[in-house]
């Protein structure tokens, strides 16, 4: 199984375009350290020709044109991605659907509640259905993941995840689970698994199980500490607030890197990197400690094989 990192970065991207914190000023002028990212998404395939999209990033257009396993081979119009699924309905997740609208008809795996919020008070879907159109293919979360698909000789499954409903939807203060999926996927051909969670609120013994279920897992890198944005001076909400479990331990409990360590996985993957996070500074001590962690930060262009 083949996994390409499209993007790595949060909402935003790094450096993001009207920040002048340290990171983003520092990456600018070359006084830190650090790759530039585009926001969130990855790609994996069974075979190195048929891919599946996992979400479609605003940055989709420039991270697509700078993988060449995703442009067309065949014909005068083609492409090898056979399908999108998507993890929830945030903007920084699914505003890349529109730049798809050139191509053949959408084939979207995504829950009824994202469904209804980009049908309803984000309509991507019916703008969409305009251009190439879409077919929507419901993954109802359930308690232990859902149903599994075959996509592209792929098995997929939706597990649902702690997390946020996106800020424009009717359920951003309510508590359901099903807002939020992490994406199992499994390489029949192995029996490989791979665990993508880009948005994950809290690790309890579900999640802990999901990721001991797997051989590599790329898992919300967002932000280092649970009050990073406020510190920074960038907002004035905590990583919680915002769906987020932070790396370091927090008032709410213990973060990823405790997570990760009790973690059976062989490669671990931090994804959906913020520009606040000092992980991104590939001199800082905050890199240092993840390495000694055996902890990866996913980078725009990172190839796995699993």
């Amino acid at each position: 199984m083949k996994i390409l990192v499209l993007g790595s970065g949060a909402g935003g991207g790094f450096p993001q375009w009207n920040c002048n914190c340290r990171l983003c000023a520092g990456q600018r002028t070359g006084e830190v350290r650090a790759r530039p990212r585009t926001q969130s998404s990855i790609a994996v395939s069974a075979n190195g020709d048929d891919w599946v999209l996992l979400n479609a990033s605003p940055d989709i257009g420039a991270q697509l044109r700078a993988s060449k396993a995703l442009q067309p081979r065949h014909g005068v119009r083609h492409s090898p991605i056979q399908a999108v699924v998507l993890m929830d309905s945030q903007i920084d997740h699914v505003a890349g659907l529109l730049s798809l609208r050139e191509g053949q008809r959408l084939q979207l795996y995504c829950t009824p509640e994202s469904y209804e919020d980009l049908t309803g008070s984000l309509p991507l879907l019916k703008a969409l259905d305009k251009y190439c159109g879409v077919t929507w293919h419901p993954m109802p979360l359930e308690p232990g993941g859902g149903a599994w698909h075959e996509i592209a000789g792929l098995r997929l499954q939706a597990v649902p995840v702690p997390g946020k409903a996106p800020p424009y939807s009717p359920r951003r203060q309510t508590e359901a689970r099903s807002d939020n999926a992490a994406v199992l996927i499994e390489d029949p051909a192995t029996g490989k698994r791979v665990l993508y969670a880009p948005g994950l609120a809290q690790v309890g013994d579900a999640e802990r199980k999901s990721l001991d279920a797997c051989d590599c897992v790329l898992v919300d890198g967002t932000f280092w500490t649970e009050d990073e944005m406020l510190t920074a001076g960038l907002g004035t909400k905590r990583a919680a607030d915002m769906g987020h479990l932070s790396q370091c331990d927090g008032p709410h409990g213990p973060g990823m890197l405790k997570a990760l360590d009790a973690c059976a996985a062989k490669r671990k993957v931090l994804i959906h990197i913020n520009n606040s996070n000092p992980i991104l500074d590939e001199d800082g001590a905050e890199r240092a400690e993840l390495t000694r962690c055996g902890i990866e930060v996913a980078f725009d262009g990172m190839e796995l094989e699993i």
